[in-house]
């Protein structure tokens, strides 16, 4: 008996071990492509990328091979656990490619088509093409409003120009899930991520409750104040009136002008001290990375790691204010997760334990931008200075989440609409749920599919609610630093400055495992108790 056992072992080993070799050649140069095709808009690449990503599932299409995976999933004892946690993660890879190879070549050509017309589109305003900095930058600071209107609707004029292909792409994966067994797409892609439907509804109607009050009474606050500096009515505010083209971020609606601080600030300088300070330096990977803007380059933000090797890298579109000094301690955040994670753990299991935990981790670190005691120490502000600032910036801190988890709640929720029944009319689904959860009167033009100028509904489907989630953690992570390393300080305080613990604590429980465990072990381990939102409520929706 124990002879077999180490013979199927042995088959198993080998299997991964051929398994790999064909695939970590193909992923490095699909990432080497997709970097390429991101920093410079080049439609090659962008096609070389999709060709590379459709050799990849074409090998997890292979059915022979599935079909082996599956059944030595089914017999495997849990003594061996390396070998069971890498058996699991490949079978969801080769579950979801057992799909026709016309389907999922659609798939990849469709979703590369739209990917592609979001990095190199250029809204026009007024006859010039801009960029989606200088739209936000219009939407923080212009007082006319005819000026923010026609702003914020350039801002999704990229929507009109990818609906109809999303909407196919969209049936395209309904199709895909439907020929593997789940209802729809938005199904079976949690479920493959190792997330379950019921749970997470359960847990947003649970944040929906507790979050409603808190939202409504900040809400109705910074409503009087925009209504009073717009020189409207409260019920005639709209859309462009909150700074954010989807109301996902803080308007700046307190004395306190948050950019004014970084305006003469290195932002990129500040992020490579800020994080050598606590033994985590992010030198080699800014080297690497691709931080400023320039024409045909992605106007967003992202990590990548290249090879699971060390090869780490953030495209940014940096400049000296709050905004971007948030997402270079966002996405240096990813990066570090990246960087730490033990090389020496098998090829499949170098990945962070879940999508979430790492935006997690970014997030720990993206919201030290407007922490008073942060700002004080970095940027060389006076007590008095910070004294000043703090009650204003610790209402930011908690009115950014509570409008976070409100525009969650959009997102996941459109998105599981979407899937359902992509035929409906997505205009007034779309509408229907800002209103619902976000509160917003809608423009006169709702008939048109703003809901489409949301690039996360291509290159991150049914991952939305991964960020509300990644907050819940950076929450109980940062609670549990304040308790074991600061001993129970105020934990507004604790910003980690110089404190070598917190990265060590980073990389040994977090970081350095991977995928080595189920995410909702690796959670437990790292901070005591399973995944909850008491931290997170906590600390963002009640009134100090």
């Amino acid at each position: 008996m124990n002879n077999e056992k180490n013979d199927s072992k042995k088959a198993l080993q080998h299997f991964i071990d051929a398994h790999v070799a064909r695939i970590k050649p193909l992923e490095i140069a699909a990432r080497r492509a997709y970097w390429q095709a991101a920093v410079s808009g080049d439609s090659n690449m962008y096609r070389k990328a999709a060709e590379y990503e459709l050799k990849i599932r074409e090998i997890y299409s292979n059915p022979r091979e599935f079909e082996y995976v599956k059944k030595i999933r089914e017999k495997q004892s849990p003594e061996d656990y390396i070998l069971k946690r890498q058996t699991d993660i490949l079978y969801f890879r080769y579950l979801q490619n057992q799909i026709p190879a016309k389907l999922r070549q659609q798939i990849v050509e469709s979703g590369n088509k739209i990917e592609e017309r979001f990095s190199t589109f250029r809204p026009e305003l007024n006859g010039k093409k801009v960029t989606d900095n200088q739209i936000l930058q219009i939407l923080k600071e212009e007082r006319n409003l005819r000026l923010r209107r026609e702003a914020w609707l350039a801002g999704k004029q990229v929507g009109r120009l990818v609906a109809d292909e999303l909407i196919r792409l969209v049936r395209l994966r309904n199709q895909a899930a439907r020929h593997l067994g789940f209802d729809n797409y938005h199904q079976m892609a949690l479920r493959t991520d190792e997330q379950e439907p019921e749970e997470l509804d359960y847990l947003f109607d649970l944040l929906e409750s507790r979050s409603k009050m808190p939202f409504l009474q900040a809400k109705n606050e910074m409503d009087s104040i925009l209504a009073q500096r717009y020189q409207v009515n409260v019920n005639e505010l709209k859309p462009w009136h909150y700074e954010d083209p989807f109301f996902q971020e803080t308007p700046l609606v307190y004395s306190v002008n948050l950019d004014s601080f970084y305006q003469k600030q290195n932002v990129e300088a500040l992020a490579r001290v800020f994080f050598q300070s606590i033994g985590l330096p992010v030198d080699d990977i800014l080297a690497k990375s691709d931080l400023y803007e320039r024409p045909g380059k992605n106007p967003h933000a992202f990590c990548e790691d290249i090879d699971k090797e060390g090869d780490v890298r953030i495209l940014c579109n940096l400049k000296n204010n709050e905004t971007w000094m948030e997402t270079i301690l966002h996405e240096s955040g990813h990066a570090l997760y990246d960087k730490h994670i033990n090389r020496t753990l098998p090829y499949l299991l170098r990945e962070q334990a879940h999508i979430f935990t790492t935006e997690g981790i970014a997030m720990l670190f993206g919201r030290l931008s407007r922490n008073p005691f942060w700002m004080q120490t970095m940027l060389g502000l006076s007590g008095e200075q910070r004294q000043k600032i703090e009650s204003d910036l610790f209402r930011y801190m908690r009115l950014k989440q509570l409008i976070f988890v409100r525009w969650v709640l959009v997102m996941y929720h459109f998105e599981k609409q979407l899937y359902l029944n992509p035929e409906q009319n997505l205009n007034t689904l779309w509408w229907k749920l800002v209103r619902k959860y976000q509160y917003l009167n809608p423009p006169e033009e709702r008939n048109y599919p703003h809901w489409a100028a949301k690039i996360h509904f291509t290159i991150a489907p049914c991952y939305y609610h991964n960020y509300l989630l990644g907050e819940m953690f950076a929450s109980q992570v940062h609670r549990f630093i304040v308790r074991e390393i600061y001993k129970g300080a105020d934990w507004r305080k604790v910003v980690y400055i110089g404190e070598q613990k917190v990265g060590n604590y980073l990389k040994e429980k977090i970081f350095k495992v991977g995928k080595l465990y189920h995410w909702k072990d690796m959670i437990k381990q790292a901070t005591g108790y399973p995944l909850k939102p008491d931290d997170y409520v906590d600390q963002f929706f009640r009134e100090e």
